[in-house]
Order: structure tokens, then C-alpha cells, then sequence
């Protein structure tokens, strides 16, 4: 049976009533039964479960055997292109800390591949009890830019290393606009333009900063056979800027 990322999400939420259940992690190695109280392993096996979840509901999918970009799950077999979805999970009571991809092999991958940009990204906001029992608290579908936002030195939201630029990390997109100093892109085009400013400015990218645009602009219109606009950063990094924190 083929489902959308859409219908999965439902289905967890209305059919499954996720919110509504508890779990546990255990860890059996030789004759010793361990009940798992360590948060930082739920967000890997969230994606393994959802995995047996596919296979129990009899849903159609086919695991991406590049680990190192999105999507996790592919829901169309059949097309590689549409149907994509990409598992990520955090500790609901801390600020997201996963990644959302390497930033030069996604600035890569988009400008080669621009239907990667439709990817829906399927996110558990998980507590473990200190008695450790795993709860969903908030479960998301979102796209990229939705979980996105510009931060105090660069257009994106970044890990960076003595000025180099490595994972794209995820904006508190879900919290009260009065709480950020920076709010989530608005759209698919702010985004765009935030991704070609980052590539200009990364040292690593900066030598096809210039060329960028161009090569994503072909191969977009190519693909869906229509064009697409993207402002310039300097343009409308102002809108982003929370000054009710600052």
C-alpha cells in the first residue's frame, strides 16, 4: 500500500492516537536485561520503529542507502524523486540539537537535485521519564524552511568551525515568535536565498558563490518546467530579525 508523508503523519496522530502512548527501550547482551534510561538513543530508534511501523502496516517504502543526506524513506519505491521523508527526533524538553544535513553535500545536492527541496521532514518530540519510559509529545510534517532561520552571523541556522561552515542545524520553529531572536523562513524562495548567501560566505563554497544560483535555476526549471524566483539576502534578512527579543 502506498501512502504520502501527509497520510503517515495522520495515521500516527488519528488512528494510532501516538500522543497517547508510552514505550520503553531495552538492551539485552548476553544473560542481563537492561531498561534503557539514557535520552540520547530514543531519537536513532525512533526512525528504526517507524520503520517497523511501515512494514506492520504493510506501507510501501525503500530505505536510502545514502545515510548522509535526506530522505530517510522513500514512499514511492518506484520514484525516488516525490514521496520523500526524512525522520529526525528530539528531546522535546531541550532545544532541537539534530542535524539537518552537511552543508556542503546538501548545497551540492540542491543545486543538482532541486526536488531534494520537497523532502517532509517527520519530527518526534519525544520525553523519556527518569524511570525511562518514552512518551511523544509533539509530532511535526514539516519542509526544510519551516524548521529553519537565519542566525546572529550567518543567513542560516549553522555548526561552524573556526569559520567553516559543517551541519545545518534546526531553528525552535515551533516556539512563540516572542522567544526567538530569529524567526523561521516564511518560504521556499527566503530559504533558497539564505542557502546561496551561506554558500558565498562559506569559505569552503565561496569560489562557486557566483555560480550557484545559475546551475539551481537550470536544472529547477528543467525539472518542473517553470521558473522560480529568489530574492537577494539583503533583501530580506531585515524580516527576520525578532526585534521583540533583541
Amino acid at each position: 500500500m502506498k501512502i504520502t508523508a501527509k497520510e503517515v503523519y495522520d495515521r500516527l496522530i488519528n488512528e494510532d492516537c501516538i500522543l497517547e502512548k508510552k514505550g520503553e527501550i531495552w538492551f539485552k547482551f548476553d544473560d542481563i536485561d537492561l531498561l534503557v534510561k539514557q535520552k540520547d538513543v530514543v531519537g536513532n530508534i525512533m526512525q528504526e520503529w517507524l520503520e517497523e511501523w511501515f512494514k506492520v502496516k504493510n506501507i510501501e517504502y525503500k530505505v536510502n542507502s545514502n545515510t548522509q543526506m535526506p530522505p530517510d524513506f522513500y514512499l514511492n519505491p518506484e520514484d525516488t524523486k516525490a514521496g520523500m521523508l526524512e525522520v529526525k527526533a528530539f528531546n522535546y524538553k531541550a532545544t532541537p540539537g539534530f542535524d539537518i544535513a552537511d552543508f556542503n553535500m546538501y548545497q551540492n545536492e540542491i543545486a543538482k537535485k532541486p526536488y531534494m527541496l520537497d523532502v517532509d521532514y517527520l519530527i518526534f518530540g519525544y520525553e523519556m521519564s527518569d524511570d525511562g519510559y518514552v512518551t511523544i509529545k509533539k509530532l511535526w510534517l514539516e519542509k526544510v524552511w519551516n524548521i529553519c532561520s537565519p542566525s546572529a552571523k550567518w543567513p542560516m541556522k549553522l555548526q561552524v568551525k573556526d569559520n567553516v561552515v559543517h551541519k545545518i542545524r534546526p531553528c525552535k520553529w515551533y516556539s512563540s515568535s516572542k522567544r526567538v531572536s530569529f524567526l523561521p523562513f516564511k518560504s521556499k524562495e527566503d530559504f533558497l536565498s539564505a542557502l546561496e548567501e551561506t554558500v558565498y560566505k562559506n569559505p569552503k563554497t565561496h569560489n562557486i558563490g557566483g555560480t550557484w544560483e545559475a546551475e539551481f535555476l537550470h536544472n529547477y526549471r528543467t525539472f518542473y518546467g517553470t521558473s522560480i524566483n529568489i530574492p537577494r539576502w539583503s533583501e530580506i534578512q531585515d524580516t527576520y530579525t525578532n526585534n521583540k527579543t533583541l
